[in-house]
Order: C-alpha cells, then structure tokens, then sequence
C-alpha cells in the first residue's frame, strides 16, 4: 500500500502541471496502476481532490474493485453538475460566524480571546468580506499576520478587498485558485463574469435584468434556432452559479434558482483586476478611481460618484449612473451615439419633465428608469428606437404611454410602473415580448395578452378602468389567455384591494410554470392542481380564505420546493389541517401565515425536506380549552428542519405565550438538527433558540 500511495500521489502531482493533450494518457496511467496495485480484498477510503470533469471519473471508477467490502471514495469539486454525477451531492456550506472568528483570529493571535480591543471593529469588516469562506479566511489572515499590528494597514487591506486594486504578494496563491476557474470558462462566459465588475461591492443583481443587459451588450449568441436568446443568457447565469463564480443572494428564494445573486468579494477583487486589465470596462467610486489602462478605450462606464469623470467617451456603449447628484452635470447624450445600455435606477428624475433627450440614442438596446420617481410624457419619438430591445419603467409616475412604443417590434422586455395604462389596442403587436409588467383594466386587453405567444415572465395587475368600473369578464378572460401561452414560466396576477373576486377559468393543458405568485383572489383557483403544474417549484399566494382542501391540494404538488400561503382580510375560524404522509415531497422552505397552523398537522413523512418553516399561532387557539396544546409543536417529525418562526399573535395571557415559548426551546433542544427558533409576540420578533 506504500508504494500505491506514493505512486499515486506522484501522478496526480503529475497531472497538475500537464498540458491537456497528456491529460488523458495520465489518467490511463492512474487507472492502470488502481487495477495493478489495489488488491481486490482491501477495504479502501480513497479521497481524489478538485475533480473539473466528468470523463477522469469515470475512468478511475471503472478502475475501483466493488468488493463488497463497505469501501468509500469521496472527491471534491467546485463545479456542481460534476459533484451531481459523481453521486451524493453535499454543498459545502459557509462558516458560521463563531466558526470564522476561530479560524480568522487564531491564525492571527492565536486565539479569539487574544485579539486586542482596538482590532475588534476591522477584522469584523474584514470577516464579513470573506463571507464565511474558509479559503478567503485564510488567505487574508495569513496576510495580516505578516502585517504590523497598524490599524491603518488593516484597513487598507481591507478595503482592497473587492476593489480589485490589491496588488499583494498575500494574495498570489487566492489569485491563483480564482484563476484557475476563471480560466476553464468558454470565451462567452468569461466576458459575462467580467461584465459583473461594474457591479458595487455586495450588490445583488436580479437575475433577469442581468440576462437582458448581457444580451443589450451582444454578449449572448445564439448557438441554434431551439433556443432564444433569453434561454441562451439564462444558461451562461446557471453556469456562474454551478462553478460557484456567484451566488445566491435572495435569501428567501430557492437556492436552485435565485431570482437575485452576488459576487464574494474575492471573486469581484479578481475580475475588477482582470477587467482593468483588459480595459474592459470603466468604474468610478467616490473619491476612488478605477480606470483602464487607456482612457481612450471607454466601453463600459459605471459612476458611483457625484461628479463626471473627464475622459474620452467617444466610443462609449455602456452607461450605468446611480447617483442623483450627476445628473444635471452630465454632458449631451447625442455626444453617446453608440450607447446600447443606458441604466438610470434609482438616479432621482422627478424634476426632469421630458425624455427627449433618448430618442435620437438610435443604437440603445437596454433602458431603465425603475424607481426614478419620473413624473414627465414619454415622447412620441421613443418608438425611433427600433433596435430597443428592453425599456423598464416600473417605479415612475409615468400615466401614460404613446402607441409608437407598439411598433418596437424588438421589444423582448416591457416593465411599466403602477400608474401606467399601455395602449388599449395593438399589444398584440409586440410579438417578441419575453417578458412584461403592466396594469390590465379590461377583458379586452386580457384577451391581448394571449396573443403574446413567446412570453416567459408575466406580471400583471388587475384593476378598475379610468372611470373607476371594474370589468366582471377580466378574470375568467385572463386565465383563458394564460393557457395559451405555451412558454409561461413565471407568472405574478395581483388584484387590487378593493375588488373582492375570485380568479377562476379553465386550463386546456399544462403549463410550464416553475413561478406563480397570486395576491388578492378570493380562495385558491380550482385551476391549480398536480396535473397542470407538473414543474412549479415555487408558490407565493394570498386569498381570502384558506380551506382544508386547498392545503390537501397543495400537498400534491410533487416539484414545489419554496411555499408561502397567507390568508388576508378578516381572521379564519380555527380548522384543523389534516395532509396525507406523503405531501410536500420537496418543499425546503415554508410559510403559512395568517391562520393557525402547527407542525402536528403534517404527519411523519409530510415535508421530509423542509428546512425552514414560518407559522402563525393565534392564541386564542391555543391552550387545554382549545384547539391547540403543546403536544402540536412537536418539530421531531419534520427531519430537515434548521429554522423556525412562530409567530404568537393575539391578546390571551401571558402565560399561555409563555408555555407555548418553553414548549419550543424543549423541541429545538430534542431536535437531532437543534434548529434556531425565533418568535414574534404581536409584530415584535426575538430570538429564542439559537444553535451555533
């Protein structure tokens, strides 16, 4: 067995600093010498690290002798779809905080009760950055360890991180690593990731504004007709996600498919080098500057600060502003006339009162004005944009908007903010929407709707017409129109609060929907059902009244994984749910809220995978006399189970809060998960178990 080990530790250092045409010869050579050298009778434990592809492990597997001798091989890999493969995927997860201090601090002082005072506020920052990942902890506690005890130097390491402006020695082995994912990417992918540097540290980005803006910049290509270019763009993001270049960053979405993700601070410390290094693009902060190598190269700017930068922008093609104050310093936009993404989220344009300045902008492909408070007309020339291929205006005053904007027949994206109407007519016009945010006030429009054959987003919001009526057919229209769009995957209805009705139609086949939120309906629409939501993974819904079958209903969705049921309006009379042993199959997070529930209504085998779990305890259900006692909490039943939230509410006496409270700290402790409790007593939240 000594000769096997050191046989073999010599080939896969080997392997290591081969070009990749001998790849394949040394790993025959692994192969053979598993075959030749490990006995068929040997119990053996092999550990092969840092796996980039599936074709070496299926060679090394063929290799293993299945002797029936309980033998184990675990590898390593930061590539998902590989640690997929290989079978038993464990997602390593991040430091906790105590967890970090450890090992961030006793690399330094030795101990975490050895840090000096005076260094207590830095190496919070610094740890924060490090987001729990042991490499990243590691890296920047050896550095400052050489470091003299200077807060000053602490905080200039500190702030390098993510800046991409570190240029330490400290560094080199992170960078190394980084490099090495980095580097296996496609061309494509590369100028994705690269793409993100004009991003702020800790910034989450949505997911589909993301996609729209890679396609605005032509990154995305189509590689055959199956594909749209949008589908193209969500494979690139999911391919970011599986090699852990980004990360989840909705916290209380599904972590399969996050809606918003982030950058580690490491990682956006190596493309913001890469990216100046390639003068790829151009970002300003404050008082801080990152520019590329040439000024004359300015492709892509993103300012942070409050002042115009002096350079030459001749050749600009993107522009993304989120600070107010520059904008009436900025100079002519016809100085921009390459532009293609023009972004101005969150920049204040309430006093602005005209848009004129974007219509002669005849190369934009990409425009948002969400949540700029913009009150002014759209001009009519808008629809001269005909290259245009998003325009998002959610979060204006915007009333109104002038029917060239129906001959933007490249419009994939269309976000309008609550106060505005489109069009009455011609929306079925706009034949390339993938994806569309606007306000229905009509069957007329709803039947539009179903003409939009390559729609994959839809959020719409029912309400009453200018004149204040509300059109009785909208409802049933709008479902029927839904069930023609073959190619929906996320859909959102909202229903005004001042219209009580109830959302029901006929489904003629199933739909594709992995998204569907529902705010307003009556009672749960009898079109929702195992049978047309094969693929729904995640369910957001909130109705008037919460019935025994509905939570039956639900149970048998065998694909849903994230589940919030709220009931609003007035407060339910106490029924008790009871689901067969096999609902909720996948569902890993949960919230009911508004009508009591406890964890006695899902029997051993109900929601095996639940992880964290949100419900609603009115008191006045609670206690010997009523329908709940404390032999509901149990939690020992629901397996995965690492967080709850209880929320206590209504005005029995403290002594009933008081058993229910002990109940749960004594099921958290009997828990094999211990998991971390909070309650919330009438609004107010407090931790009252927390396992670390």
């Amino acid at each position: 067995m000594k000769l096997f080990q050191l046989y073999a530790k010599h080939v896969l250092t080997f392997l290591a600093v081969l070009p990749s045409y001998a790849y394949i010869y040394c790993i025959s050579s692994l192969y053979m010498l598993i075959m030749t050298l490990l006995p068929q009778t040997y119990r053996y434990l092999i550990v092969i690290d840092d796996i980039w592809d599936t074709k070496p492990w299926e060679m090394i597997r063929c290799a293993l002798p299945e002797n029936g001798q309980k033998s184990r091989v675990l590898t390593t890999t930061r590539i998902i779809d590989v640690a997929e493969h290989v079978g038993g995927c464990y997602r390593m997860k991040h430091l906790t905080d105590k967890s970090s201090k450890i090992l961030f601090y006793g690399r330094i002082f030795g101990s975490i009760g050895n840090c000096p005072q005076q260094f207590s506020d830095i190496s919070e920052k610094v740890l924060k950055k490090c987001g729990g990942v042991p490499l990243a902890i590691v890296t920047i506690s050896s550095l400052l360890a050489n470091k003299t005890r200077s807060i000053n130097e602490w905080s200039n390491v500190c702030d390098a991180i993510g800046a991409g402006v570190g240029n330490n020695p400290g560094m080199d082995n992170m960078r190394k690593i980084l490099l090495l994912s980095y580097y296996d990417l496609t061309p494509q992918l590369k100028t994705c990731l690269l793409y993100l540097s004009i991003f702020p540290e800790d910034y989450e980005f949505r997911k589909t504004t993301l996609i729209l803006r890679w396609i605005a910049e032509g990154f995305v290509q189509l590689e055959d007709g199956r594909q749209s270019l949008f589908e193209v763009g969500q494979s690139y993001y999911h391919e970011l996600l599986n090699r852990c270049l980004i990360q989840p960053g909705d916290s209380e979405g599904d972590d399969l498919s996050p809606l918003r993700c982030r950058v580690h601070d490491m990682v956006l410390d190596l493309i913001c080098s890469l990216s100046r290094d390639e003068s790829f693009a151009t970002t300003v902060y404050g008082d801080c500057r990152q520019i590329t190598s040439s000024e004359n190269k300015v492709r892509r700017l993103s300012i942070h600060n409050a002042s115009w930068p002096t350079m030459n922008m001749s050749k600009l093609r993107s522009l993304t502003i989120s600070n107010s104050a520059i904008i009436n310093s900025m100079p002519p936009f016809l100085c921009y006339h390459l532009l293609r993404v023009l972004d101005f989220e969150k920049c204040n344009l309430k006093d602005h009162t005209s848009l004129e300045f974007l219509c002669k902008l005849f190369h934009l492909r990409f425009l948002s004005l969400v949540d700029t408070g913009y009150a002014g007309e759209v001009p009519r020339e808008i629809g001269n944009l005909q290259f245009l291929q998003t325009f998002y205006f959610s979060g204006t005053y915007i009333k109104q908007v002038p029917l060239s904007i129906l001959g933007m027949r490249q419009l994939m994206c269309l976000a309008v903010g609550m106060n505005t109407r489109l069009p009455t007519s011609g929306l079925r016009n706009l034949s390339s929407l993938e994806l569309l945010r606007m306000n229905v006030d009509s069957a007329y429009i709803a039947e539009e709707l179903g003409h939009l054959t390559q729609l994959r987003v839809l959020m719409v919001v029912l309400r009453k017409d200018k004149e204040g009526r509300w059109d009785e057919r909208i409802c049933r229209v709008l479902v029927g129109s839904l069930s023609k769009l073959h190619k929906i995957q996320t859909l959102q209805v909202e229903i005004s609060d001042d219209v009580e009705v109830h959302l029901e139609g006929s489904v003629d086949s199933p739909w594709n929907l992995s998204h569907l939120v529902i705010f307003g309906t009556s009672r749960l629409p009898t079109w929702i059902d195992h049978t047309s939501f094969q693929l729904l993974s995640q369910l957001c819904i909130k109705v008037g009244q919460v019935g025994r079958e509905d939570i039956h209903v639900l149970g048998r969705l065998k694909a849903l994984r994230v589940l919030h049921l709220g009931m609003v309006g007035a407060k339910q009379v106490f029924e008790r749910f009871m689901i067969s042993a096999d609902a909720f199959p996948c569902v890993t997070r949960c919230v009911f809220s508004g009508f009591s529930t406890v964890p006695s209504m899902f029997p051993p085998g109900a929601m095996p995978s639940l992880q964290r779990f949100c419900f609603d305890i009115r008191l006045e259900d609670f206690g010997d006399d009523s329908g709940f006692t404390v032999d509901d909490l149990a939690l020992c039943h629901l397996p995965s189970l690492q967080r709850v939230w209880v929320c206590l509410d209504g005005e029995r006496a403290r002594d009933i809060k008081d058993v229910a409270m002990k109940a749960l700290t004594k099921e958290a402790h009997a828990h094999p998960n211990h998991p971390d409790i909070d309650v919330g007593i009438n609004g107010q939240w407090s931790q009252l178990c927390r396992y670390i």
